[in-house]
């Protein structure tokens, strides 16, 4: 038989495996962070009819070259652009992550570590962030500074009972500010208001009675009206360690104003009777909890009445949002005002990215030659990267090299398949020599 049909048939098949990678990559043109794939071909075994041999000075004859004949063609390579960057699709949803840069997602399935590119992420019914497949996504828990433990990573939660709610934060002191008008001796009213360590919001209106004038100073008494817990009244009273004293001819606060305590109590009675916990601890005694209200902000000018005091705290906060920022921390907002990291997103590189293998699904896993993964990853911007929210990468096949390669893809199979053709009409020639 003739080795040129053999040859012919590795041809065929190189070829077919060519337009295989082609294929994929136009099925996979709009895929979320494809990578396209190209085939190189290679030459396989040689048969030698001649080695070649170096001139001989003795006999006077030249040296002359190895005669070979090649029997066909193989696939070379399949390389993967895994280093191309797509370009980049907006969709406006917080959890369309797109990495710059050239490191990975890590991801998470059935026990087993895999790496992605795609960030069309989702958020399953436990709260935790997973990919379209189910892979959970990775990345740093976050202490209470809101910093990430950099250890091994672990599944990413952006909505579940642990982030629903931020703790509220007691008032330890209030600031009153604003003028009291000079030129009157009326009462004055104004309301302070704070919150206790339940995340409870408390409203205490009281009056600031005209005491008189002692020397440069004219003095003010505290009296309270009532107090009202979530909009609802109480029992609760108090009384002022100090009355508002200020400077008659500067109308300016006393240094004394900054530092007077409010102390509460339940119809005169201090210590547990006070509602419960709740309040009690607002204050330094955990027997007679004590508000400090400073003052010192208040004015005493010939302008009219205008007072407002509030506290420092905050209620409960509920989750109102959440979203990823450049560095991949998940940051969630709160109804209080609170705003605080809940995780980090970890990344991974690789010394040779191309080294990753394929395992659908848009995921990879490393190899021996890619590279190991330490279990642990990095931030994405101790690299070239960062993490751009509400885009996607998109597939980096390149349509007209794909078409290119179709064409010249298509014309070598034809070449090869006529080869089979001429083959089979000369061995007909050969076997009509017997007639």
């Amino acid at each position: 038989m003739m080795r040129s049909m053999y040859s012919a048939v590795s041809g065929l098949k190189a070829h077919q495996t060519r337009m295989d990678v082609i294929g994929n990559n136009i099925a996979n043109v709009n895929t979320v962070a494809y990578k396209s794939q190209s085939m190189t071909f290679s030459e396989v075994f040689y048969q030698t009819t001649q080695i070649a041999s170096g001139p001989n000075a003795e006999t006077g004859k030249g040296g002359t070259n190895a005669m070979q004949i090649g029997l066909g063609s193989s696939v070379g390579s399949i390389s993967t652009a895994i280093s191309s960057e797509g370009g980049s699709e907006r969709t406006d949803n917080a959890f369309d992550l797109k990495i710059g840069g050239s490191s990975f997602f890590i991801v998470n399935s059935a026990g087993n570590t895999f790496f992605t590119r795609a960030g069309n992420f989702k958020v399953d019914e436990s709260g935790a962030l997973v990919t379209t497949g189910g892979a959970n996504v990775m990345g740093w828990q976050v202490d209470e500074s809101g910093n990430a433990k950099r250890d091994l990573v672990s599944k990413l939660y952006v909505n579940s009972p642990d982030v629903a709610y931020t703790s509220p934060e007691r008032t330890s002191s209030v600031t009153v500010t604003g003028n009291l008008n000079a030129g009157s001796k009326d009462t004055s009213t104004t309301t302070i208001n704070f919150y206790d360590s339940l995340g409870n919001s408390y409203q205490a209106t009281v009056n600031l009675v005209y005491a008189g004038v002692q020397g440069d100073n004219t003095q003010y008494t505290i009296e309270p009206v009532s107090v009202s817990k979530n909009g609802k009244p109480t029992d609760l009273t108090f009384t002022a360690s100090a009355p508002l004293s200020f400077n008659t001819l500067t109308g300016l606060a006393d240094a004394s104003n900054s530092d007077i305590k409010l102390t509460f109590s339940n119809n005169g009675t201090a210590s547990d009777a006070i509602e419960g916990v709740d309040l009690r601890v607002i204050g330094e005694s955990e027997t007679s909890p004590v508000l400090t209200m400073d003052a010192s902000g208040i004015t005493m000018f010939s302008e009219k009445t205008n007072l407002n005091g509030l506290g420092k705290g905050k209620a409960v906060g509920k989750m109102t949002s959440v979203g990823v920022d450049s560095s991949g921390y998940i940051v969630a907002s709160y109804s209080n005002g609170v705003t605080k990291n809940i995780g980090q997103i970890a990344v991974a590189s690789f010394s040779n990215p191309e080294g990753l293998q394929k395992e659908g699904d848009n995921l990879y896993s490393a190899t021996l030659n890619s590279g190991t993964f330490d279990g642990i990853g990095q931030d994405v911007t101790e690299g070239d990267g960062s993490i751009s929210s509400g885009v996607l990468e998109m597939s980096n096949v390149d349509l007209s090299s794909e078409f290119t390669n179709l064409i010249t893809t298509q014309r070598g199979y034809q070449a090869n398949s006529r080869i089979i053709t001429v083959s089979d009409t000369l061995l007909e020639e050969l076997i009509n020599l017997k007639r």
